[in-house]
């Protein structure tokens, strides 16, 4: 065979093979709302840049199969490009090939990109669409599995890792975005679940659809599995691509520097945001948009523990991770889903380099004996953990309340917070001046005459002489009361003095955090 024969068959069998299963199952991928594996990648990169491995792997037809049902690809697309001219690795599971379904060869194929992303210090994206294991393959399948979240583990905290639900998660395939650092999943096509509907029907009788039991706002409302819900595929990918903006491309980098960018607020009106009455609620959010970059906050988590508020942003061109209590929800009381919450978030700035700037306006953490008997204990003691351990700047402003374990928890100078600032509203104390004087002066207002009058005299005089930022200021809990028009400011100051930090730990293999 001639050369040009040869490159003929080359690329006839580069085309076949970039069909998948064929134009009738392309159409009914599109026909579901959903993009093929390769319209996918060819989004979420750079035009031009991906570079495709293994793209001729191919399995034989299954036993109990069809005999031209042949596996061309493997049932996955895997490679590499830019994003923003920047490395990254990739995979994507194509459903019309067997359904996208894990056996050996599909696992080798994602396991090598794994291996070459972690080598290479570049982030990876697994793009999901599966029907779940290869049956057929039998305990084979269950091996690839065991071999990807292997991966999983050894590079987290090395390079970011990000899935992306496009279609059916089932099984043991949920538990490799499960490790990963962020899950991103769309309305109506995304779902995720360890038994199906049909399973939990025979086993327990309870009857619940497949949307409803591992849909996108199921896992971003109320389990808190996913991160991110979007509308639709493209939505979800140019997120992907948002959040890379934020983050280094593995644990030795910064995040990339832009230029700075004022806020949209002006800096008097940010006076107008928080209430200077303690139970008044208001949207933390206002803040965070007052002195970020350009108003731009980029949330993680938004619909899972409303009662604080995670994400990324930048200030002064730098990417900083950001946590708040929010009083708009629970008034931004600590519990159980926040604790998960906010601990998993700073573990991850802390991996990646990322300074950390929390807003605090906590009265305490959530009473009740649905959060007792929960566990609060434990997962509020993942936030106490999480903060001691980062070594990344630490930047803490008090709003407004800071009472009790909760002050302490969000990242106090006891914690090892690096600059502690507090408003002027600031309330630091050891409960709510309410409280506190109900107990300190509990014989005096039940014997008085008239107790709601001495129950009020006395709240005053607990909040004048305890509930204050000075108090705080004069033992060095807090390092400065600064005007609220002046926080941005403050804040890149800190960031520029604690720009070239070193903090070391004890040598150890690796703490116990109490999950």
């Amino acid at each position: 065979m001639a050369i040009h024969e040869k490159l003929q068959d080359m690329a006839s069998r580069r085309e076949k093979f970039k069909q998948g299963g064929g134009e009738r199952r392309i159409q009914r991928q599109h026909m579901a709302g959903k993009m093929t594996a390769r319209e996918r990648v060819e989004l979420l990169l750079d035009p031009g840049s991906f570079v495709e491995t293994d793209m001729f792997v191919q399995g034989e037809a299954p036993d109990f199969g069809k005999a031209d049902d042949v596996q061309l690809g493997e049932g996955v697309v895997t490679g590499y490009g830019t994003v923003n001219g920047r490395l990254v690795y990739v995979f994507s599971q194509d459903f019309t090939v067997y359904g996208g379904a894990l056996g050996e060869l599909h696992s080798l194929k994602i396991c090598k990109i794994m291996d070459m992303a972690t080598k290479a210090g570049a982030p990876v994206i697994g793009l999901n669409d599966s029907g779940g294991a290869r049956i057929h393959e039998g305990v084979m399948s269950l091996s690839a599995y065991g071999n990807i979240f292997y991966r999983n583990t050894l590079s987290s905290g090395v390079i970011p890792q990000i899935s992306a639900i496009m279609g059916p998660c089932a099984g043991g395939a949920v538990y490799s975005p499960a490790i990963t650092d962020f899950i991103f999943m769309v309305a109506d096509t995304s779902q995720m679940f360890i038994t199906g509907p049909q399973v939990i029907r025979t086993v327990t009788g309870e009857d619940v659809s497949t949307e409803a039991l591992g849909g996108a706002m199921t896992h971003n409302h109320v389990s808190g599995v996913a991160s991110f819900i979007a509308q639709n595929e493209e939505e979800c990918i140019l997120n992907i691509r948002r959040l890379l903006s934020y983050i280094p491309q593995n644990n030795c980098e910064e995040a990339p520097r832009t230029e700075s960018r004022e806020p949209f607020v002006r800096s008097e009106d940010i006076l107008k945001i928080v209430p200077t009455e303690p139970n008044k609620q208001y949207d933390v959010r206002d803040v965070i948009h007052a002195v970020v970059d350009g108003g731009e906050f980029f949330e993680v988590h938004p619909y899972f523990a409303e009662n604080c508020v995670v994400g990324f942003a930048r200030i002064d061109g730098r990417s900083v991770g950001i946590v708040a209590n929010q009083p708009r929800v629970l008034a931004g009381c600590l519990d159980i889903n926040s604790g998960d919450k906010i601990a998993r978030f700073v573990r991850f700035c802390d991996a990646f380099n990322i300074p950390l700037i929390t807003l605090v306006d906590v009265p305490g953490f959530l009473p009740g004996t649905s959060q007792e008997y929960g566990g609060i204990i434990r997962h509020g003691a993942k936030i106490l953990y999480a903060y001691s351990e980062a070594t990344v700047p630490k930047i803490t402003l008090i709003l407004r309340k800071a009472y009790g374990g909760a002050y302490v928890a969000m990242c106090s100078r006891s914690l090892g917070a690096d600059v502690a600032l507090a408003w002027p509203t600031a309330e630091i104390a050891v409960m709510g001046p309410d409280g506190a004087a109900n107990i300190i002066f509990k014989d005096e207002i039940n014997n008085a005459v008239n107790p709601a009058e001495v129950r009020a005299k006395r709240t005053a005089e607990y909040r004048e002489k305890f509930a204050n930022p000075y108090v705080a200021c004069s033992k060095g809990m807090v390092d400065d009361v600064v005007d609220p028009r002046d926080t941005r400011h403050r804040l890149i100051q800190s960031l520029q003095m604690l720009a070239n930090k070193r903090d070391t730990r004890p040598t150890k293999k690796h703490g116990n955090i109490p999950l």
